[in-house]
């Protein structure tokens, strides 16, 4: 019965694809304020340069849009996908999306590293966001500098962890490992203290988000990213604070691929590789605070400094290998049902 719910659930939602034009590509990524701001910083201005349309259709989660590629396998309506690393390493690996050497496109040699390393053989990372705790500026009177805050009994009730199979979990699993062990695969000492954690929060499925919780007080501190964070912490004229804290932090990737099949490919492959491209890049960190992947980009310093690729920030940013995260994913996520999350309703 789930099945037949999910199935219809994706049917609906290719159906819900309107029909294109011959000189667009249609591109999956992420609604919100993703959209708006990747539509007026790239999009838009290629579609202005090159004469190729682009439609963007919001996919939901990264997991809802691998489930669209896998249904529209044998007829793919989509030409250009945006989406967690995790997730695009299970699209390469079925090969729903395509492979690519620097042969075929040069500018990968100016990707970052871990952005290559994030996309495997596949397209490699297209936007580098990182994990932050945020708070409400209006309920504390001094600002948090650690994870291990958290950990006080005056914050009982007050605290907001987005959990697996959400990434923002095994993140944060990721970061305590390594500030305790200086490994952040060696997790069972972690888990332990995360059971010690669970009773003081509120939710693990943060709904809506933890930015909206905070400004509905309803929460004082919550796990976010920090693009989105930044913009919203803008937005609630600093309500929202921001930090990324003492025992460090670890580089969200969105990948950038395009789709097996595509029947736009050559205007897919050159609008891949507009966004990796320096201008891109830097359009959307100004804009946005995603952290360019693009070693050549050159962001405005103001912008940089809220991201943490700022060279401040660099020392913090755990060396987390998502290729390897991938084969562990399963296995924290069954110890966060049984062990964190268990211990939190008891």
């Amino acid at each position: 019965m789930r099945k037949a719910v999910i199935a219809s659930a994706l049917a609906l939602a290719c159906a819900a694809m309107p029909a294109r034009a011959q000189d667009q590509i249609v591109l999956l990524a992420y609604a919100g304020i993703f959209q708006d701001n990747y539509t007026a910083t790239v999009t838009q201005p290629w579609t202005q340069s090159s004469g190729t349309g682009v439609q963007y259709f919001p996919g939901g989660t990264s997991a809802q849009m691998l489930g669209t590629l896998r249904t529209q396998k044998g007829d793919p309506q989509v030409d250009v996908v945006i989406m967690d690393t995790t997730t695009a390493a299970i699209a390469c690996a079925e090969g729903l999306v395509e492979k690519f050497t620097e042969a075929d496109m040069p500018v990968l040699r100016d990707i970052h590293p871990l952005a290559r390393q994030a996309g495997g053989e596949c397209g490699p990372g297209v936007t580098f966001d990182h994990f932050v705790m945020i708070y409400d500026t209006k309920a504390v009177s001094q600002a948090p500098t650690a994870w291990r805050d958290l950990w006080n009994p005056a914050n009982k009730g007050r605290i907001s962890l987005s959990a697996p199979p959400n990434i923002q979990g095994l993140v944060l699993t990721a970061v305590l490992a390594h500030a305790e062990t200086g490994d952040w695969r060696n997790v069972n000492s972690t888990f332990t203290r995360l059971r010690e954690l669970a009773p003081l929060v509120q939710t693990f499925d943060a709904q809506p988000d933890g930015y909206t919780l905070i400004l509905n007080n309803q929460v004082t501190y919550a796990t976010a990213w920090n693009a989105r964070s930044q913009i919203y912490s803008d937005q609630s004229k600093g309500r929202i604070g921001v930090v990324l804290p003492a025992e460090g932090t670890g580089f969200q990737i969105n990948t950038i691929n395009v789709v097996k099949g595509s029947k736009h490919r050559a205007a897919a492959m050159a609008f891949m590789a507009n966004a990796l491209s320096p201008d891109a890049q830097a359009a959307f960190t100004n804009r946005m605070f995603y952290a360019p992947t693009n070693t050549q980009a050159r962001p405005s310093a103001e912008a940089l400094g809220r991201t943490a690729a700022a060279p401040e920030n660099m020392a913090k940013v755990v060396p987390i290998d998502w290729n390897e995260m991938v084969k562990l994913r399963d296995r924290w996520n069954q110890r966060w049902r049984r062990e964190v999350i268990a211990a939190g309703s008891r």
